[in-house]
């Protein structure tokens, strides 16, 4: 059940309503949803922050699988919270990261699918829960998904989500100095206190993403830490994470995934969390924002459930394959030729 030992206040304006299991499925295609100009973009479909916190509140007091914490507050005081699965100290420990960018949102969407099915009491999930701890911390950046910020949104296409907190601060290069809220808490009161040995960290890119040189536009992309400090060992630990995780996408039929080009600094949480705590750490770029000020970054409604779907069978594959152990067996030669993306614009 719940643990505020971190009781903060929930405030700000709510400006999303609706669930996102209404969200409409599209024939499936690996291209994904398509933003033009023409389509609406209908934001009120997302999970709202106010939305958020009913749904996991509600999974809480129905589930003794989940223990539900609240971890630290934002810069507007909304509280941060981290749904707990499994609690045995011998079994590792897998950390789902979203939203760090408060308009990369149908991550937070699959992670909160993903809770739901933990919750589910099922013998499967069961089993699961015995051999793996999960740890989901559902949207770092609230402020900035709900537009409540310090700074103007009107050069943004829907303005009503913006990539940085309520400081202007992109939370992504904050993991050395965390002078954010945010950013410390998720360090003091999630990875230090915790240990996880495994964190996948969920983005969303641009919408016009290639695969390589070619015509092909990606769902998604992917990419292990690249900071000369993270140790050989975890970075292969990490390039495994990203096998299952690759596999498991390719084989459904309706994605496809290049391999990310990100920078090496240890202030993005890739790099800084495998150097620091030796975590095995996986980027995960899903196509498409639900608002940004360029256009070519924003996605309509369209397909957005395969998108979501994406995230949430790249979620249970990469958890079951560390509970049963099969993760030590992935062959990571696949990263040696998976093209690269390709984009006239990265903000990783």
């Amino acid at each position: 059940m719940i643990n505020k030992w971190m009781k903060g206040t929930v405030s700000g304006v709510l400006l999303a309503s609706g669930v996102a299991m209404a969200l409409p499925m599209s024939p499936v295609i690996a291209d994904g949803p398509d933003f033009n100009g023409n389509e609406t973009i209908k934001n009120e479909r997302l999970h709202s922050y106010d939305e958020m916190v009913k749904l996991l509140e509600r999974l809480d007091q129905k589930s003794d699988a989940l223990s539900l914490e609240v971890y630290g507050q934002s810069v507007k005081g909304r509280d941060l919270f981290l749904a707990k699965f499994g609690t045995d100290e011998n079994n590792p420990t897998i950390l789902y990261l979203t939203q760090q960018h408060g308009n990369e949102t149908l991550t937070t969407e699959g992670a909160l699918t993903f809770i739901q099915h933990l919750t589910s009491g099922s013998h499967e999930v069961k089993e699961l829960l015995d051999n793996v701890n999960i740890l989901v911390a559902p949207r770092l950046n609230v402020d900035g998904a709900e537009g409540d910020v310090t700074f103007s949104l009107e050069d943004y296409v829907s303005g009503t989500h913006t990539r940085y907190n309520a400081n202007g601060v992109d939370l992504n290069r904050d993991h050395v100095d965390r002078e954010q809220p945010e950013t410390l808490a998720l360090h003091e009161n999630v990875l230090k206190r915790y240990s996880p040995d495994y964190m996948i960290d969920l983005h969303h890119q641009g919408a016009v993403t290639t695969l390589g040189d070619s015509d092909e536009l990606v769902s998604g992309s992917i990419l292990y830490p690249t900071n000369e400090e993270v140790d050989p060992a975890v970075v292969e630990k990490s390039k495994k994470l990203g096998a299952v995780l690759y596999n498991t996408v390719e084989s459904r039929g309706f994605g496809t995934l290049s391999k990310y080009i990100g920078g090496s600094a240890q202030t993005i949480s890739r790099n800084g969390l495998a150097a620091e705590y030796g975590i095995a750490t996986l980027l995960f770029e899903m196509r498409g924002m639900a608002d940004h000020y360029r256009e070519d970054y924003v996605l309509g409604q369209k397909s957005n459930g395969y998108l979501i779907k994406q995230a949430v069978i790249g979620m249970e594959a990469t958890a079951e394959a560390i509970a049963d152990g099969s993760i030590d067996e992935a062959d990571t030669s696949f990263w040696d030729t998976l093209p690269e993306s390709s984009y006239n614009h990265s903000e990783d």
